[in-house]
């Protein structure tokens, strides 16, 4: 079984976690604006259960917790749901539905896209840094991915944080004339003569993963918005698709 998910807990989150209970009653309308030892939290959404009278509250920040209508107790950890097939994370096909929205919100001309070489099976979105050698061994089979089918979208995430080379560097691919281009010649161990300074979402991009739970790289989303950390080599990729 999946270990349940501890979120990247902040000062405020954690402040919430140490707390035994908060004395302040509410109804489930008013979870969307809950305050903390007197600090507001960032709530994105709020939202009914399985469970009677348990709500999920969901961060900007991406974190999750459980909590009742009258928002004295808290629970964080990933909700399952007991079947005949087997026991189904809730929480986890709430986040990859989350995934494929946000994912679907990003323009074409802003990912740096590898096609499939005849009929595209499957579409993935893979995060990724130039700095990275397992992200490098994914690209050398780039050629294969796409003769299986399968369309490859980069996405910047710059491991290093927006200060570090990597990130510089990923900002010149996005910069390219042709970026696909430049990013083979990257991963080729080439250096680029681009301009790093054009308007490039590479901060947005990071950010944008963060948010989506990628803690490196590569992290490869499935079309179904699920996350997949870490090197995946091409045939055992399209397996997992469903395309062998």
């Amino acid at each position: 079984m999946r270990k349940p998910f501890l979120p990247r807990a902040s000062g405020l989150f954690a402040a919430l976690l140490a707390l035994p209970s908060l004395g302040w009653a509410a109804v489930p309308e008013s979870l969307e604006s809950i305050e903390v030892s007197g600090h507001s939290m960032p709530v994105k959404d709020v939202r009914e259960t399985t469970m009677t009278d348990i709500y999920e509250v969901r961060l900007e920040t991406g974190e999750t917790f459980y909590t009742n209508a009258e928002g004295n107790y808290f629970l964080v950890g990933d909700l399952y749901e007991k079947t005949d097939t087997g026991l189904v994370n809730l929480t986890e096909k709430t986040r990859n539905a989350e995934r494929q929205e946000r994912l679907e919100a990003v323009p074409d001309d802003k990912r740096v896209t590898f096609r499939s070489t005849d009929e595209t099976r499957a579409r993935v979105v893979v995060f990724t840094d130039t700095t990275c050698p397992y992200c490098e061994r994914l690209h050398d089979e780039m050629s294969r991915f796409n003769e299986l089918g399968i369309e490859v979208d980069y996405l910047a995430f710059p491991r290093g944080g927006l200060e570090s080379p990597g990130a510089r560097e990923l900002q010149k691919i996005w910069c390219a004339e042709n970026s696909s281009e430049a990013m083979s010649a990257v991963f080729g161990d080439e250096s680029l003569e681009s301009d790093a300074n054009c308007d490039n979402p590479v901060e947005e991009q990071y950010h944008l993963g963060l948010e989506l739970g990628v803690q490196g790289t590569p992290a490869i989303i499935m079309p179904d918005g699920s996350l997949v950390a870490g090197y995946v080599p091409a045939e055992r990729l399209a397996s997992m698709l469903g395309l062998k």
